[in-house]
């Protein structure tokens, strides 16, 4: 048996910050992973360069049931914050793409990064300890199949419950009904979405094709490519829109955003009447989405479309109303929304306010960050919280 000021489960992003945090402040701290290497997440991310934070953060890029409770942390610890840590381990980084930042080489940089500053902190990194039970009394008992460990603290750093290939567990939601707090219903999020019937035949015969549309679901709107599969539909817009998509509703899509397909195709007929329908479309679209969406209309000029016709292709151009019957779950889920109900937790600490000791963050806690680094900010931002408050 051993004690430490402070057991930290997890050795992910917010794990790993929260121990390097706290370390710094001259607590013990025991940090535990149940898989044999620490961060398999990072490694995997951003196609192995690891999209590791953005420039344009901010509490409007996260879904919660409190949207305000991501405030506080965010502006504690920001992108900027990280991004410094970064630059002083002279790690090579560059912005893709809507100020998504990657390294310029290996996820592993940023693993190692943490991994040192760990080591410098004296955190007490123990790999490969699965956990067999929690109790608490005056203080938390961990046991694993590797050893006891006692501290005033535990912090629950252990993940969601997407990738299950990458050890992810439900052991937080265990210790929240341990521990008596509520949970949202965990569902993946970034997560491509599946079709049946017509549609499916549609997206099977254009797998491969990727396009930029705008997709809205709701009042929520994401304009970026999306992929047809084999399954369905993939891609960034498809993957930020499943966030916010539920079974049983719609999508409408927009495969010409600034472009009034009406007086595109009107237009057109006037200036182009001997074009077949998909030769005019192949000019804004992919040749295949071209002829798919001209279906039934290949034999004809565009001088002897109807008006009924022409608006009919246009609606679909504009506002393409499509109907997922389920995402493509755990398995392909980037993140994991929902999680431990932020009701239950100090947005300044990550602390349970009624189980003092107890701390929850990154992935666990009901906040889900869009595409394109804001989840790995939450486990940097959520982290330092809960390190600086231990």
């Amino acid at each position: 048996m051993e004690t430490f000021d402070a057991v930290i489960v997890g050795a992910g992003a917010a794990g790993m910050m929260c121990a390097l945090v706290a370390g710094n402040r001259g607590r013990r701290v025991v940090l535990i992973e149940h898989l044999e290497h620490p961060g398999a997440k990072i490694l995997i991310s951003g196609g192995g360069r690891c999209n590791f934070t953005n420039l344009e953060v901010s509490p409007e890029c996260f879904i919660s049931a409190n949207p305000h409770f991501c405030k506080s942390a965010l502006s504690r610890y920001t992108q900027h914050d990280f991004i410094a840590m970064v630059e002083r381990h002279r790690i090579r980084f560059h912005e893709k793409t809507l100020g998504q930042l990657f390294c310029d080489g290996s996820a592993r940089q940023i693993v190692e990064m943490l991994l040192a500053e760990c080591a410098a902190a004296a955190v007490d990194l123990r790999l490969s300890h699965r956990i067999r039970e929690v109790t608490r009394s005056d203080r938390f008992r961990i046991e694993t199949d590797r050893g006891a460990f006692i501290a005033p603290v535990l912090v629950i750093a252990s993940g969601g419950l997407s990738i299950p290939k990458m050890g992810a567990t439900g052991f937080a939601y265990e210790m929240a009904n341990r521990f008596g707090l509520p949970v949202i219903e965990p569902r993946p999020g970034l997560v491509p979405l599946k079709f049946r019937g017509k549609m499916l035949e549609l997206c099977r015969s254009l797998t491969g094709v990727s396009v930029e549309a705008a997709v809205t679901c709701g009042a929520r709107t994401f304009r970026e490519n999306i992929l047809f599969t084999h399954r369905g539909l993939s891609g960034p817009a498809i993957l930020q829109i499943s966030s916010y998509w539920r079974g049983g509703h719609t999508l409408s899509i927009d495969l010409l955003p600034g472009i009034e397909a009406d007086a595109f195709l009107r237009e057109r007929r006037r200036t182009r009447p001997r074009a077949e329908p998909a030769n005019v479309l192949a000019e804004v679209l992919p040749s295949r989405l071209a002829h798919a969406l001209a279906d039934g209309e290949s034999k004809v000029t565009m001088a002897n479309v109807s008006d009924r016709t022409l608006t009919a292709i246009a609606e679909r151009l504009n506002h393409w109303i499509v109907k997922p019957v389920e995402s493509e779950g755990w398995s392909r889920a980037e993140v994991t929304a929902g999680g431990i109900d932020t009701a239950a937790l100090s947005s300044k600490t990550m602390e349970a306010r009624e189980v003092p000791g107890l701390f929850v963050i990154g992935e666990a806690v009901d906040v889900t960050g869009w595409l394109g680094g804001y989840n790995f900010q939450w486990a940097w931002s959520s982290g330092w919280c809960a390190g600086q408050a231990l």
